[in-house]
Order: structure tokens, then sequence, then C-alpha cells
């Protein structure tokens, strides 16, 4: 698996959006060096309990962190209304969890490397971390809050940290191999 350079290996970003952009990449890292010398097979694998497998996890990493840049430059019309979705809607996006038919693992980096970059170029680029928009309607979220695109990219950040997590577990599960140490 060879490392794409981030934006902020080429740019001469500093500050906070540099800080920001330094910690997500670590994180990326660490997500995408779990699934390291994989076969799909492999990465399509159940290890624990738990219905996610290491090339689900990147591929649902990737669509958050899509969703959530579609929300810092279109609002919540980005995202579904969480209220109003169906067993089927729960369903389809439970598929984000696993590699399925005819995807593969090289396809899903592939895709995530490209959300990333977009990402990354945003951050690089957006006016104003301080910007907000009002929060689409879901059980979790406190209604008509409002976040800006400094709290949403703080939620990309633990979203990967945590799923970088989960990733670990389940490759130390699949062969022995861990992210660290």
């Amino acid at each position: 698996m060879t490392e794409t350079p981030s934006l902020s290996e080429s740019a001469t970003l500093t500050g906070e959006r540099a800080d920001l952009l330094r910690t997500l990449n670590k994180h990326r890292h660490f997500l995408r060096f779990t699934t390291r010398d994989l076969t799909d097979e492999q990465a399509g694998l159940r290890t624990t309990v738990s219905a996610l497998c290491l090339g689900g996890l990147v591929q649902h990493v990737a669509a958050v962190e899509r969703g959530w840049v579609d929300f810092i430059l279109e609002g919540p019309s980005a995202m579904p209304d969480f209220t109003a979705m169906t067993e089927a809607d729960f369903a389809k996006r439970a598929d984000e969890f696993r590699l399925l038919p005819g995807e593969t693992l090289a396809g899903v980096l592939a895709e995530y490397a490209a959300v990333a970059h977009r990402t990354d170029e945003l951050i690089a680029a957006l006016p104003d971390l301080d910007a907000t928009q009002p929060l689409p309607e879901a059980p979790w979220f406190e209604s008509g809050a409002r976040w800006s695109a400094r709290q949403v990219l703080l939620h990309i950040i633990a979203e990967t940290a945590q799923h970088a997590g989960h990733a670990d577990i389940i490759r130390e599960s699949l062969d022995g191999a861990k992210t660290m140490g």
C-alpha cells in the first residue's frame, strides 16, 4: 500500500488548519495501515461478534467524511432526515460496513483517498471555520443545534480515530497483526 502525500505535507498551511489536517491524516494513516497486506477476502471477514470488517470500516469512514464535508458546503440538505428513514434505508446504510460483491479493498482505499483529498482541499480553502450550518433532523442531535465547520472537522477526526481503533481490534483478531506496538 503506497501512501498518498497529504495536502499538509505539500502546502504551507499553518496554525489551526495545519493542526486539524495533521491530526486527521494521522488517524487516516492508522486506519489505512491496519489493512496492509490483506486480501479482499480477509478485508471482508468479520472477526468479532460485531458486523464490522476492515474493508467495511474504511468504506464507512469514507462515507461519513464525504457526508460531513457535503454538510459543511451545502448544509442539512446534504444529509438525510434521519427521523424519516425506513428499515430499507437503514439496511442500505448498514451495507457501508461490509464489502459487497464486486467491491475490493483497493477500490475502497482509492475512494477513501479521493474523499480525503477533497476534505484536505476544503480545509485549506474554507474561508471561515466558524461558519455554521443547522444540523439535520436526527434523534441524536439537539433540535435547532448548529455546528461550525470546525466542529464538523473535529467530528470527522473523532469518527476516524474511533474506527481506526475498531479496525485495530478486528485486524488483531484476524491474524494477530497490530497497527501499533
